[in-house]
């Protein structure tokens, strides 16, 4: 059986898509408004991905397409063929601007910015094309016409204002693919193998220091520091004064800190 080939939809012409506006603008019959825009839909993904190369490296393609979408959507509610251009080179204009506008909303960094990126580039690009190999700072600097100090300030610039997401993949130096975040330092301790292990001893430590306190002076502990009692409520509790639970509380944490002398993380906690 021969497979039946499906031909790509006709492209209207301006005066099929004027007639369809037309239809649209009599009849507000929106099954017309929904081929208008299915119609010109593929310009929208045409130009957002032209743009795709502008865009911020945290920034999502939908966001650009849904705005896009929008922008053409005004368009043909708002065409107007008495000022002379089609439907298409007016959504055409309007979705640009848009895609423009987003661009420059999402994009904190300054236009100034912007533009010695683009300029730094293209001049790398003519150098590397000219002799076949990067330029210096230095060559950079006098194709430009300044000097390698503006450069760096430009490039560090450059380099600041570029907000990526921590889930964009980068080269790793074993040449594989990795997320950005894998390639950040740790900065908690508490997955620092020497650290952990550290700590698990302070902790063997303080267990065999409590586990020697009196009955009385370990129940204190419990509740004010486990249940979060007052020392009032810790006296009703046990039956004696508030001032009784001060000084047991007071007596506990002086045999502890004379229990953990020597190790002087756990003897600070105590103090």
């Amino acid at each position: 059986m021969t497979a039946q080939r499906t031909s790509a939809p006709r492209r209207l012409s301006a005066e099929e898509t004027l007639a369809l506006w037309q239809e649209y603008q009599d009849t507000s019959d929106g099954r017309t408004r929904d081929r208008l825009i299915l119609t010109f839909a593929p310009m929208v993904k045409y130009i957002v991905y032209r743009k795709v190369r502008e865009m911020p490296a945290n920034a999502e393609v939908e966001d650009f397409l849904s705005c896009g979408l929008e922008a053409l959507i005004m368009s043909i509610d708002r065409y107007d063929p008495e000022k002379g251009a089609t439907l298409e080179q007016y959504a055409w204009t309007r979705i640009h601007g848009a895609i423009l506008d987003e661009l420059r909303r999402q994009d904190w960094a300054p236009r100034s910015v912007r533009r010695w990126e683009r300029d730094l580039t293209k001049a790398v690009d003519e150098f590397t094309v000219l002799y076949r190999r990067r330029p210096t700072l230095a060559e950079l600097a006098d194709s430009m016409g300044t000097t390698v100090a503006e450069i760096r300030k430009r490039q560090d610039e450059i380099t600041t204002s570029d907000v990526t997401s921590l889930n964009a993949l980068v080269l790793s130096d074993e040449g594989t693919t990795i997320e950005r975040v894998a390639t950040l330092a740790a900065t908690d301790r508490r997955l620092d193998p020497e650290h952990a292990a550290g700590a698990e001893e302070l902790k063997r430590k303080f267990r065999h220091a409590f586990a020697k306190l009196p009955q009385r002076e370990r129940e204190v502990a419990v509740l004010l520091y486990v249940k979060n009692l007052t020392l009032a409520e810790i006296g009703e509790i046990l039956g004696v004064s508030e001032s009784r639970v001060c000084q047991i509380h007071s007596a506990l944490k002086r045999t502890l800190r004379e229990q953990l002398a020597s190790s002087r993380e756990l003897a600070e906690l105590v103090a």
